[in-house]
Order: C-alpha cells, then structure tokens, then sequence
C-alpha cells in the first residue's frame, strides 16, 4: 500500500507540471548490443538538424517551429550525454559507448496543432523525456514476485541446460562444496556470488549472446559494486522449510531480499513505473547468427522484459492517479545490414519472437507496432554480378579487425558483401528448432561496420545522420501527441 501511494503521488506530481509543460515520458530499452545510445543520439540529431522525416508528420507538415534540448526535469537523474555520443558517431565515426547506467534528456518541440480547437487551448509545445535504461534491469523486475527459493530453482535449472551447463560448471562446482545450511561465512559467500558473476557474464559474450541474465545489476554494478546487495549467488537444491538462522542459505535469502528492496523497487518506482511510452529494441540478427539456444533464450528474455510493462489506454482523470504505457514499438535494429527485400522478413521474425507479448499489449488496449529500422545507417545497396545472375548486396566500412572469408579487414576499406537470406515463413524457423534441436539457422552474413561518413555542407555544418525508417517511429511514439 506504502508503494502504491508513492506512486499515485508521484503519478499526480507529474500530471500536474504537465499542465503547465505538457510531456511524454519515452522510455528507451533493449538488451545488451540493441542500439540503445545510437537510437537516442540520431534520434535527438535528426529532430535538432533538420534530418530527413519524410513520415513524421508534424515535420513534413511545416507545423515544427523551433525544436531545441532543454534542461531535464530530474535533478538526481544523470544526463544522457548527447554530444559527446553524436561526436563519436559523427566526428570519429565509431560507436558510442553502450548504456551502463540511466539516464535522460528533454527535448522541446514548438508546433502549431493541426486543429483549430486544439490550437485555442494548447500552449503549441511538447516536452519529450527520453529515459535510457539498460534492459538488464528489466530483466530484474519479475524478481519482485519471486522469493530466494523461486528464483534460484528457476536460475539453476537454466545453468543447467544446453550451452549454459559448460558456462556454469565452475559455479556449481562451488556449490557443491558449500551446502545450503552451512554456516554463513563472508569469504565462502564472496567466492559464490564472483563465481556466479563469472557465469553471467560469460553467458553475455558475443560468442554466446544469451539474454535471460537475472539479476542485472551483477553485470553493470556501479557505485554498488562490492556491497552486500550485489553479494550472493543462488544455491541448487534448497531443502524445505525455513533457512536456519546464521546459516548459508539464510544469508544469502537476506541479501536477496535487500537486492529486491535496495535496487529494484526504487527502479521500479521512480523510473519504469512513471513512463507514457516504451520502444523496445531487439537485436533479432545476433541471436540468429548465434544459433537456436541464443534466439530461444532471446525469446524467453523478452517474454520476461515486456511481461513488465504496465499497459493500457490513459483516461483524462484516471492518468493523474495511475499511469500506462500506452504506446510499445518493438524495433528490429541493424535493418541496414541486410537489403531492404528482407527487412519484411525481419519484421514477421521479430513479431514472432514477442508473439506472447504482443497478445497482451494488444489486449489491454494499447497501441503496439513491430518495424525494422536503423537509427544510423551504416551502408548503402548494390547489386553485382554472379554468376550471370544479379545479386543484392550491402556496401560499407567494416570495423578495424572484422573478418570476411578469412579476410581481415583495416577500418578504413569498403566492401560488399550479400547478406543472406532471411526465411519468409518466421514459424518455419522456430519448427526447424524445434523438430531438429542443435541444427543450425541460415546463416546471415553479420558484419559490423562503421559509422557512415557524414559530408558538410556549404556552410561547414554536418549533415543529419541517415537512418532507416526512425522517422515512422517517431510518428509512432510521439506523432499523435503533436497532433
């Protein structure tokens, strides 16, 4: 009940500065790799330099006066560093660092409505609060319905099954060696929880790219890191009945339950439960490069991470009091590394990896959408000849140390390669997982590449950065509001 005041206050506390500076809380979410700070930072440069919105109604409409960054609502919340990420991309061209941490950053649109009545009541601006978090705190949400016994019989038996059992061998092999009604000891305890931490992250490597890694915070610990909320580990096989007091399994339930109270709920209550809208980010390509247990384990992830959200239609005199995420966009990222007579294909695969998901959106009222984008467009299309035959193909700057065919490549030479072809039939790849466990996926030719070159005009000033389809997003996630 304590909880639930907090955030109805907080809820009417923001609905009443929204009077007066009328916003939209954008949350901005993915797992690791996704393209969150890209996605952000193009995001932010296309609206502040005149980028090409084609589809971005207000935009193409002329209704857009004045577009600038303003000074963010809360204090205590660091800012997302917008300049320095865009000089990455754009100056030095390589990608910004990925997000460690929350963050956000107000950006201000000044417009003339569409209609007549609205422009007799509406002041004409529209704040938009971009939250950035990492989706590994998601991930931590469903942990608040879960007790210690819960969540470590659900993290065991994931250690051990399939790729993970190699990953997590030397962690339960500890475990092994220190029983559940042992008595506590500190050192024994650290040894667990860095083993268990060793784990995760070798689960997170871009050999493996699993997503379902719970609790978060063991991989991005920050100023906690060290702390005895970020210091226990799960214990297999935990008998019934109460933990005996001073035991093992009784300090490590206590720790548990200060990491659920300490770092999840306040994330809970002062960020994810106050946003408007949320996109999604979803790196569909790694998973598939990575083979069927990456792009099953990518699928249980998001199941959990959007299992979280609280969505819903927004009543006029109901929003003061509760609040819903009204709008989710779930973004296939790195669209520019195929040809565009796939990114259909990509869409119907990500679609189908958060079909669950999409049925209780959609079910609850709120708008959802499913499209493949690149908030920076690192390549352009050609077709060459092969073999008397034309073939599609992607032109770009591979990253400094990439190879293709057992080529390495310096970073600073073009190239063209054919991306691969995506099935047509999304279901066809999940039956192939199913009916033939460990055979491979089709193969799709996933090269990272450098940031574009962005020429300067006459005056010196850079040109916007290209993308693919971010302006059908925005007009997804904020068009309606500038209406």
């Amino acid at each position: 009940m304590s909880d639930d005041a907090k955030l109805a206050l907080d809820t009417l506390t923001d609905r009443a500065a929204g009077l007066v500076n009328p916003s939209v809380r954008l949350g901005v979410t993915g797992l690791s790799r996704a393209g969150k700070t890209v996605f952000i930072s193009s995001l932010v440069h296309n609206l502040l330099n005149g980028g090409r919105l084609p589809v971005f109604e207000p935009v193409r409409s002329g209704r857009v006066s004045k577009i600038r960054l303003e000074p963010q609502p809360d204090d205590a919340v660091p800012r997302f560093q917008y300049e320095d990420h865009i000089t990455a991309l754009v100056r030095d061209r390589i990608w910004p660092d990925s997000t460690r941490a929350i963050s956000q950053l107000r950006i201000t649109l000044d417009y003339e409505s569409a209609s007549g009545w609205n422009r007799m009541f509406s002041p004409g601006r529209l704040s938009i609060d971009i939250v950035d978090y990492p989706g590994e705190w998601l991930l931590d949400l469903p942990l608040l319905s879960q007790d210690y016994r819960q969540f470590s019989a659900a993290t065991v038996a994931r250690a051990r099954s399939g790729i993970r059992r190699e990953l997590s061998a030397e962690w339960l092999a500890l475990c092994d060696t220190a029983p559940a009604e042992a008595d506590a000891d500190e050192g024994r305890t650290r040894a667990l929880a860095e083993a268990f931490t060793r784990y995760l992250r070798a689960c997170r490597t871009d050999e493996r790219s699993l997503s379902t890694l719970p609790p978060g915070r063991f991989l991005m610990p920050g100023d906690l890191e060290g702390s005895p909320a970020l210091t226990f580990a799960p214990l297999p096989d935990l008998p019934d009945g109460r933990a005996a007091s001073g035991s093992l399994h009784a300090m490590m339930e206590r720790r548990y339950e200060a990491y659920k109270t300490h770092v999840v709920k306040p994330f809970f209550r002062e960020h994810f439960a106050r946003l408007d809208r949320q996109i999604v980010l979803v790196d569909a390509l790694q998973a598939i490069n990575r083979g069927p247990e990456a792009l099953l384990d990518l699928e249980s992830a998001l199941a959990d991470v959007m299992g979280c959200f609280q969505p819903g239609t927004n009543s006029f005199l109901s929003s003061f009091l509760t609040r819903r995420i009204d709008k989710v966009l779930i973004a296939a990222t790195k669209a520019d590394h195929l040809h565009h007579e796939s990114h259909d294909r990509l869409e119907r695969i990500t679609a189908r990896i958060v079909a669950r998901a999409m049925e209780r959106i959609g079910g609850s009222g709120a708008g959802v959408e499913v499209m493949a984008l690149a908030s920076v467009r690192a390549t352009r299309e050609a077709t060459v000849n092969h073999d008397g035959h034309p073939l599609p193909v992607i032109v770009g700057t591979p990253i400094a140390g990439e190879r293709i065919n057992g080529e390495l490549f310096d970073g600073e030479r073009k190239t063209a390669i054919f991306p691969g072809d995506l099935p047509r039939d999304p279901d066809s790849l999940f039956r192939r997982i199913d009916e033939v466990p460990g055979q491979p996926l089709p193969e799709v030719n996933f090269v990272r590449f450098r940031p574009p070159h962005i020429e300067e005009t006459g005056g010196g000033l850079k040109l916007s950065v290209p993308h693919i389809r971010l302006d059908r997003a925005m007009q997804f996630l904020f068009g309606d509001r500038l209406a």
